[in-house]
């Protein structure tokens, strides 16, 4: 069994809810059980800003799946959510889930990198990933607990929990 951290976010149709709906399908992904899920959280668009805030969580999972396959699962999941992949990397989207950290596997493919390129900059994965796993290591040595004491938190905020 690995433990994949999985980071969730939406800014469309319901944003807590779509997180609500990816954390059930989730949990019926085969070979997989959800370990634990953050908090939910508020967070400023990265990209342009005329678009509505984002909901964020990160969810710890222990699969038996390989990272491939467990990215095809997550995108058969945010596709039935109706996310549409377009060319706006940061524009407004339905749901997005990312593979944050795969055990501590290092990955660099056309279709995966692990660790996530951006988290070290992001308070809206590096507090909620915190929050599930404080005592975490990343594969280069790095502290989470000590990336998400000293990033900025950029007007982020804690919104509530999630039902598991």
């Amino acid at each position: 069994m690995a433990i994949a951290y999985i980071g969730l976010g939406s800014n469309l149709a319901d944003p807590a809810q779509q997180i609500q709906n990816a954390v059930y399908a989730l949990s019926k992904i085969q070979q997989t059980e959800i370990a634990s899920v953050s908090s939910l959280y508020f967070s400023r668009p990265m990209g342009p800003q005329d678009q509505p805030d984002y909901m964020n969580a990160v969810a710890a999972l222990n699969t038996e799946h390989t990272p491939l396959a467990l990215l095809d699962a997550l995108q058969a999941i945010e596709n039935d959510a109706g996310r549409i992949r377009k060319d706006n990397r940061w524009g407004p989207r339905i749901l997005d889930l990312d593979i944050l950290l795969f055990d501590s596997l290092v990955i660099d493919n056309e279709r995966l990198t692990v660790p996530h390129y951006g988290m070290k900059e992001r308070e809206f994965v590096l507090l909620p990933l915190a929050e599930i796993a404080p005592n975490l290591t990343l594969p280069d040595g790095e502290s989470v607990a000590v990336l998400s004491e000293n990033i900025a938190t950029k007007g982020l905020k804690v919104y509530g929990s999630l039902r598991t």
